[in-house]
């Protein structure tokens, strides 16, 4: 069969919003064909079918909304991921 997936990635140093990336790959039988990625700022395609859609998200509301997770998905997360890491070690 055919497997299709998302997957949603914050990485930090710290809690402090410049030291996180948030990015968010879809995968499409364990190839990767697009990306978003905070620190470019835009969807990145891979495959041919990846670069069409990366051009019309990026012209359209899906880059402006990718553009804020980082801020809502990512620091309140990264808060607490570091305070139960902090507290149990």
């Amino acid at each position: 069969g055919f497997r299709y997936y998302v997957v949603t990635d914050c990485e930090f140093n710290s809690s402090k919003l410049n030291d996180i990336e948030y990015t968010q790959s879809y995968y499409y039988n364990k190839l990767e064909f697009i990306r978003f990625s905070s620190s470019v700022g835009k969807f990145v395609g891979y495959t041919e079918h990846g670069i069409k859609n990366a051009e019309r998200w990026n012209n359209g509301p899906e880059v402006i909304a990718r553009r804020g997770f980082k801020e809502s998905y990512c620091l309140n997360n990264v808060g607490n991921d570091v305070e139960s890491a902090l507290t149990k070690s």
